[in-house]
């Protein structure tokens, strides 16, 4: 999640002589980058050559990035608003900026717009901005110009707006191309209102912007291609979009599924139209929302659409990111699915030193203390007894209670046994407690089990099982900061084609995608119809413990 600022239209308007005049100051502050010397904007450009944000933007110190993710998790969409902790993830973010965390600069710059956690202070922000300037964020030069357009910590200039968006387009931000493509797309030039004809760059500013997987680039082209001949295509665009987390895509969907705004006529399908309404109010209140497993609960038509019991989170639960976990990760403590003496109560670990200190009791004698004791060989040689030590648990035995003879298959050519005092339990250390990704408190991902079985394919060829996909290229590849997200994932049925990125636009060959099964295929029902399978990490929990 970045906080940012939107392109709120203000009262000035880019005249004619604004669009052809760079208005330069020059001042003992022109070394700063808020006023840096911009290229003119020039809404009747010929050429513009598309460039990736993610190509741009610099690593990421992993300290700073922890710091990141813990005030993401104190200001998450998912919270309700007066549980999210503005003031401690500011202190969490000013910490991570400092370290060169751009992401973390740019949030903490919007809290000082706000004021949430911060005193407001709009020239701190301003400072913040140009710190991820000097990094060569884009991002950054899309603030810059948002600010200016606002009048926000700066001179209100739609002039040096406008440079520095098409700056920024040019440098890879898919919010600029998005603003701008649309901007460049009317039917004749309007300077008052902020339109101009120049279709061919606009069209390929769009087409940039949803390359990168963002939900404006994907509404505004997806509108723009609302023409009988591109119909079909428009509707793959803004599902698409719906998959990068726009809820202005959503929002098309459902009024086009209930007969309102297809240009050849009415496309009705309330059911469809149900479904990308909820998924429109789930996008209202969590915008942080990816959903690339969407085709698993709500496919394009004419793909039948699989059953749902009507809860709006189970249907982003089916349609969000999901991350494997090992079984050995998610279940309880193998201690608390044992039975009898062997039992430790879930949550509860033995201490490192034993209550009383370390004690030692023969095998014939009666526990000096309650507790858990472990039943060991002295001095263990063959390979045979050293696995039988290795094989023992932890056994409780109340005061006085006689122990267990010594097992069948020990004598006493295996020498001295005897057993050894652990301790009573104590709570387990919240640190010593599985941890979840961190985006999984957010709300925005889905742990699940690890399959069963390892599946791999490359992209030239047809999926070998039904379910969700993630993909990834090697390292090396030039688009591999690109590519290779967390959220690279896709629901594809068997036999089906890999999703190909060259229908968005990225030049990278199928044969170059790894995918890797993650399993959670729908399962068939008796009706034909197929029942959205979510098996949430608490789900696992629960059928384990009760084994």
């Amino acid at each position: 999640m970045l906080l940012n600022t939107p392109k709120i239209s203000s009262w000035m308007t880019l005249s004619a002589f604004a669009i052809s005049t760079a208005l330069i100051p020059a001042c003992s502050l022109s070394n700063l980058p808020r006023n840096m010397t911009l290229k003119t904007f020039d809404p009747h450009r010929e050429e513009f050559t598309c460039n990736y944000e993610k190509s741009a933007e610099p690593a990421l110190n992993q300290e700073a990035e922890a710091w990141f993710r813990k005030g993401l998790a104190l200001t998450s969409f998912d919270l309700w608003p007066d549980d999210r902790e503005f003031s401690k993830a500011a202190a969490l973010w000013s910490k991570a900026s400092e370290k060169g965390h751009w992401q973390a600069t740019l949030n903490l710059a919007s809290l000082y717009i706000s004021g949430n956690g911060v005193v407001k202070d709009t020239e701190r922000a301003v400072q913040l901005v140009e710190e991820a300037m000097r990094q060569g964020v884009p991002k950054a030069f899309d603030l810059m110009g948002i600010y200016h357009i606002n009048g926000i910590g700066v001179k209100q200039d739609a002039t040096r707006a406008y440079a520095f968006w098409a700056l920024a387009a040019e440098m890879g931000s898919a919010d600029a191309q998005a603003y701008l493509g649309a901007k460049l797309t009317a039917a004749y030039d309007n300077p008052e209102g902020t339109v101009w004809a120049n279709s061919t760059i606009g069209h390929k500013m769009l087409e940039c912007s949803y390359a990168q997987e963002n939900g404006n680039g994907a509404s505004e082209l997806g509108l723009r291609l609302d023409l009988p001949a591109q119909q079909e295509r428009s509707l793959r665009v803004y599902h698409e979009g719906v998959k990068f987390g726009s809820k202005v895509s959503a929002n098309h969907l459902t009024v086009d599924f209930r007969g309102g705004l297809t240009s050849e006529g009415p496309r009705l399908d309330l059911d469809r139209a149900e479904r990308y309404s909820a998924i429109n109010d789930m996008l209202h209140l969590n915008p942080d929302l990816r959903l690339p497993n969407l085709d698993k609960v709500l496919p394009l038509p004419p793909a039948i659409l699989p059953y749902w019991d009507g809860d709006k989170q189970s249907l982003i639960d089916g349609a969000k990111p999901v991350k494997t976990v090992s079984l050995d990760d998610i279940k309880p403590s193998p201690a608390s699915l044992r039975e009898g003496r062997a039992h430790i109560p879930d949550g509860f670990v033995l201490p490192d030193e034993p209550q009383g200190g370390h004690l030692v009791q023969h095998l014939h004698t009666d526990a000096v203390m309650g507790g858990y004791w472990l039943a060991q060989l002295r001095k263990p040689v063959t390979p045979r007894q050293v696995a039988w030590n290795t094989a023992q648990v932890p056994m409780r035995y109340e005061i006085g209670e006689a122990f267990d003879k010594i097992p069948e298959g020990l004598t006493k050519d295996d020498g001295v046994f005897r057993f050894h005092y652990l301790g009573t339990p104590v709570p387990q250390a919240p640190e010593a407690k599985y941890a979840p990704d961190w985006r999984v408190p957010q709300g925005v991902m889905r742990e699940v089990p690890m399959p069963a079985r390892e599946l791999h394919s490359t992209g030239l060829l047809p999926a070998s099982a039904t379910g969700i996909w993630h993909g990834s290229v090697d390292p090396g590849h030039p688009l591999a900061k690109v590519f290779n997200q967390w959220y690279r994932q896709s629901y594809v049925e068997e036999g089906q084609a890999f999703p190909d990125p060259r229908d968005r636009g990225l030049d990278i060959s199928p044969k170059d995608i790894q995918w890797r099964w993650l399993d959670q295929a729908n399962r068939p029902q008796p009706s034909g119809r197929k029942e959205i399978s979510i098996r949430n990490f608490s789900q696992v929990e629960t059928t384990q413990t009760n084994s």
